[in-house]
């Protein structure tokens, strides 16, 4: 039996001189093969058992001998492939122009959602974000929408399976109740976000979105406040214009109302975005409910505030000139590289 192992011990010598390796990858596995933790010469070793006790010393140096004459091979060969690839170098025109880099695009929501956040925080608004699924509660009951308000009803609303009190967030006024109820006045945040709602996908809606809405909570907030607000948002937006407030209804404000600005029917796009008016909506406001703000556990007779929302949507199709809001989602490369320079 001991002669057999000297013999194997021999043989794996003599494997060893005669591989040659010569990728770095052929001299990992050159490595892996021999001196791996589950290599060859593990292997060896552990036939000393089979080898009469008078002889286990030789064997010992033999083996000893074979793994020094291993390693010293894979260094060889790791310090052959290190020169190849240094002089190889030499071979590269460093004077040659690189390869472009192709750039991402960023997409055209993005970009509008920015240039939106930007612009009101230069008048002091924070961005506040929050989860996109919602409890009941944040969603409607805090907005001061009854149990009976359409928007509660499932046409309306994704509701999460087998759970009636968690949804898909219809609104991102969601996000001001949970605000209201974790902070103090005074409270001025903008609350960009996604949204969902369950309605029939069309070149003019979808049912999923984007929304940017707006808080303000202070001592004498006035409606005065909120429209120089927004007339300053629609000049840094549109550019000189003016804007109308139209009376409106929404359960979380009173008084409310939709806002206009002028696009003028000068050319025949302006014609067809206003249908004939000059004037666009563009977004919904109105004066914080003081139920609302009850709700939320701020005291409605020394705090008042404003709030609006808008969609982003329809001014990025606006901007850009996009016919179909479909063509946002639909990740089309051709379609978002149109944006590769926009900041």
């Amino acid at each position: 039996m001991s002669q057999e192992v000297f013999e194997k011990a021999n043989a794996l010598a003599t494997e060893i001189r005669t591989t040659a390796p010569s990728s770095p990858e052929e001299i990992e596995q050159f490595r892996i093969k021999f001196l791996g933790s589950k290599g060859a010469l593990k292997g060896i070793f552990q036939e000393i058992r089979n080898v009469e006790n008078t002889r286990k010393k030789e064997f010992g140096l033999l083996v000893n001998a074979i793994k020094q004459e291993a390693e010293q091979k894979l260094n060889t060969l790791k310090e052959q492939a290190e020169t190849a690839s240094e002089s190889g170098k030499g071979d590269l025109d460093l004077t040659a122009p690189g390869e472009p880099t192709t750039l991402g695009s960023r997409h055209p929501i993005a970009i509008m959602m920015n240039e939106m956040i930007s612009i009101f925080e230069r008048i002091g608004f924070v961005v506040a974000e929050d989860r996109e699924i919602e409890d009941d509660w944040h969603n409607f009951t805090a907005m001061n929408s009854p149990e009976d308000h359409p928007a509660r009803d499932m046409q309306d609303t994704f509701y999460i399976m087998n759970d009636p009190t968690m949804l898909l967030r219809s609104h991102t006024s969601s996000v001001q109740a949970r605000v209201m109820t974790e902070q103090k006045p005074p409270i001025r945040i903008i609350a960009p976000g996604r949204v969902y709602r369950n309605e029939t996908i069309s070149a003019r809606s979808h049912c999923q979105f984007h929304q940017i809405e707006g808080l303000y909570i202070d001592e004498n907030v006035s409606f005065a406040d909120m429209k120089q607000t927004l007339y300053y948002f629609a000049r840094e937006m549109f550019g000189e214009t003016k804007i109308r407030l139209r009376p409106s209804y929404f359960p979380f404000t009173e008084p409310s109302a939709e806002m206009d600005v002028w696009m003028g029917t000068e050319t025949e796009e302006t014609k067809r975005l206003t249908k004939g008016t000059g004037w666009l909506e563009i977004l919904g406001c109105g004066m914080v409910d003081p139920a609302v703000l009850e709700n939320c556990g701020i005291d409605s007779k020394k705090y008042t505030g404003y709030a609006w929302g808008m969609g982003i949507e329809r001014p990025a199709m606006i901007k850009y000139g996009i016919p179909d809001i479909r063509y946002f989602f639909e990740n089309d490369i051709r379609f978002l590289q149109q944006f590769s320079s926009a900041i």
